[in-house]
């Protein structure tokens, strides 16, 4: 409870009433009358007014969010007295995030009850909560502001931004995925799982011929074949300190868990198994690969609070541990950033020193700053010196990620904002290329 200023008015208009009956000292006395009526109205105007705590509050939000998506929280308040009750209602929400309006003013009647709404964009995964409701009225005559901090602890859980999945749906309904820098197709006629037959096409090749079905419709008839079904992806993904970089205000471990589970949606559509592990100098999560797509609430569930670790990333380890977990030949996806080609060079040797079943694609991000360092225009010589030296690391990189496809290893470089399309197209490739 704390004084309103109209209350701390009329207190400072008696002060000089107070002093000038010093020499006068009916003044005085009628200060000091004045003074015990403001004393009487505002002790009444507490004690008529309702206490806040005797409202109800509740808080409803749902136990998952996502983020860059608006959730709406709902704040029911009930009043349990007999006279009516304004109050303003502040709620405290999970940071980082902003919310439509901070402050949710209702009126409340007599054993009523009335809610308030406000929406929530949460700009952090992971697990947070809501915690205290900040509740604030002002008195019946309007000389006190009461205040109540009701503890109102709600658990949350944040989820990766999953806003690309829905996009992919609607542009697949309207073939519209070109949009999305996503070359998506059917591959009929190169796989090996049959499909049906057809009439021969110029092309097809003549071992696709089908002799019986051509002799008895007197006409050419090919076999069709799709693409091979529940075949395994593992994402490998790196959360060592090379993770912790940033791009537009995104971290490269985001950008990577974005591009994973848009690359688990698409491959679990495509009847694939998908399995997922996030490394650092240790394993951190691991889900043993899943299938259809509600298999991708197993991977939203085991990654959304994952976090970047100031160690190098042990990248051996996570190998071995792919290697004896998962015995089937599978595409295993490893996803990180290249520092410079000594961390290169550490990859290289894991990737190398481990014999596996598992065909291996390593998808690397390219250094954003370095990238446009190496592309600007020089101006002075210290820019052209740093341009120099940008591009030489660059092309360092490179050469030594020429050595891994050297050793059977695929490599894709990207940049960060181009990440999910480009992964997404290297595992297409690798579909179409049967190279499983």
């Amino acid at each position: 409870m704390t004084p309103r200023p109209r209350l701390l008015l009329l207190a400072v208009l008696v002060i000089p009433v107070l002093i000038a009956g010093v020499w006068m000292p009916p003044l005085r006395q009628a200060a000091i009358f004045f003074n015990a009526i403001l004393v009487a109205l505002s002790v009444a105007d507490r004690v008529s007014t309702p206490s806040l705590k005797r409202l109800r509050v509740t808080r409803e939000v749902s136990e998952v969010l996502n983020v860059g998506t608006r959730n709406p929280v709902v704040i029911h308040v009930r009043n349990t007295t007999g006279m009516p009750i304004t109050v303003e209602i502040l709620d405290e929400y999970p940071q980082p995030g902003t919310v439509s309006n901070e402050a949710i003013n209702l009126t409340i009647e007599p054993h009523r009850e009335r809610f308030g709404r406000y929406s929530f964009l949460p700009e952090e995964r992971g697990r947070s909560e809501f915690a205290a409701v900040h509740l604030r009225s002002m008195s019946r005559f309007g000389l006190w502001t009461l205040i109540e901090r009701r503890e109102l602890s709600t658990a949350v859980r944040i989820l990766p931004d999953i806003r690309s999945v829905y996009r992919y749906e609607l542009l697949a309904r309207q073939n519209r995925l070109e949009e999305m820098g996503l070359k998506m197709r059917r591959l009929r006629g190169q796989g090996s799982d049959f499909e049906r037959l057809r009439d021969y096409r110029r092309g097809d090749e003549l071992r696709r011929i089908d002799w019986k079905a051509t002799s008895k419709n007197q006409r050419l008839i090919s076999r069709e074949y799709n693409i091979e079904r529940n075949q395994n992806v593992l994402l490998a993904v790196d959360c060592g300190r090379s993770m912790l970089n940033e791009s537009e205000g995104v971290s490269y471990l985001d950008r990577v868990l974005n591009a994973s589970i848009m690359l688990s949606y698409i491959a679990l559509g495509q009847s694939d198994n998908v399995g997922f592990l996030a490394f650092s100098s240790r394993i951190e999560r691991m889900v043993k690969p899943v299938r259809g797509k509600p298999g991708i609430q197993s991977v939203l569930q085991q990654s959304f609070d994952l976090e970047g670790r100031r160690e190098a990333s042990d990248y051996t380890l996570a190998m071995e541990h792919l290697s004896r977990n998962f015995r089937k030949r599978s595409l295993v996806i490893l996803l990180t950033h290249v520092i410079d080609e000594q961390h290169l060079d550490t990859i290289h040797e894991a990737l190398c020193s481990i014999r596996s079943p598992h065909l291996l694609m390593c998808v690397f991000l390219r250094d954003l700053g370095l990238t446009h360092l190496a592309n600007r225009m020089p101006e002075t010589d210290v820019d052209g010196f740093q341009s120099a030296a940008a591009a030489e690391l660059l092309t360092a990189v490179e050469r030594k990620t020429a050595t891994l496809k050297d050793h059977g290893i695929m490599t894709l470089s990207s940049l960060p904002d181009r990440l999910t399309a480009d992964v997404i197209n290297g595992y297409l490739d690798v579909k179409a290329r049967h190279l499983m």
